[in-house]
């Protein structure tokens, strides 16, 4: 089946929706839940992948920083992924709108009859305009948290994931920076946004200089690897700032946003339920 051309996944980052002592920020919250619900409004089938369990665990424990210890972190990670989609289902149901958690690991991936189950899941739910709220398993996954053989990496290539297995035509990254810039933002105030990337190579890659928010795990590399796994599966993907959700609206409008990774132009694959039988390269 080719490509779902309403459907789109928008990945959240951790400093879109928590503050520096990793407390939630409950004004993004509500209006990230409005835009949306908005764009949902509009006619397109919309997954929601959230970072932000571990952070917001945090706070809630009265960590005093981001726990280093494996299993504080799961605990970690319970406590905020519970926290979180109480805030989540209180804001969309603001606006009309009911959300589904779902919480993946490498077998929901990688096993044909639990990825099959996982596509009718995301399939159902999208059918009844709800709006799937992803996270990655990290209480009970350690592989997830921090192995160096996890395969998501963080959320932003389980997005890319994500996006495969549902056929999405766009994901969206709301980051902490505007786009993948020529040189580091911070560093030079008159560096160029890149606005659109028709190829990922080494010159691009060279370009990442790490995460720019230290509440999140994740930096422009792991962007463009999860743009190289989007792009290779004729997905588009988006990398606008967090802090301005209502840019979506723009985005869907087709008006330039951002950086705009744009997916392979060729045929899509992919079946009703095309199985990820072996690692994602990239």
């Amino acid at each position: 089946m080719k490509l779902i051309k309403n459907r789109i996944v928008i990945k959240v980052g951790t400093s879109s929706i928590t503050s520096k002592n990793y407390g939630i920020n409950f004004q993004h919250i509500d209006k990230l839940a409005q835009v949306l619900s908005g764009v949902q409004n509009s006619g397109y089938e919309i997954i929601l992948v959230s970072s932000g369990a571990i952070a917001v665990g945090t706070n809630k424990m009265g960590l005093i920083e981001r726990p280093k210890e494996l299993r504080i972190k799961q605990a970690a990670a319970a406590v905020g992924q519970c926290e979180l989609m109480h805030i989540y289902d209180k804001f969309f149901s603001e606006y009309g709108k009911i959300v589904a958690q779902i919480l993946l690991s490498e077998e929901d991936v990688y096993q044909e009859e639990k990825n099959r189950n996982l596509i009718n899941t995301f399939d159902s739910l999208l059918e009844r305009n709800i709006i799937p709220i992803v996270n990655e398993n990290d209480s009970v996954s350690h592989r997830e948290i921090e192995s160096s053989q996890k395969i998501f990496g963080d959320n932003d290539t389980l997005s890319a994931i994500v996006a495969v297995l549902c056929r999405a035509k766009k994901l969206i990254l709301m980051s902490d920076i505007d786009g993948l810039y020529e040189s580091d933002p911070r560093l030079n105030p008159n560096a160029r946004l890149i606005q659109q990337v028709s190829n990922i190579d080494e010159n691009i890659r060279k370009l990442a200089k790490g995460s720019s928010s230290n509440r999140g795990t994740g930096g422009m590399i792991t962007k463009l690897d999860a743009a190289q796994i989007a792009t290779s599966h004729g997905i588009d993907m988006i990398i606008t700032h967090g802090q301005r959700p209502e840019n979506l609206y723009s985005i869907i409008e087709g008006k330039q946003i951002g950086t705009l990774f744009v997916g392979k132009n060729k045929d899509i694959l992919h079946t009703k339920h095309r199985v990820l039988t072996a690692p994602i390269h990239i």
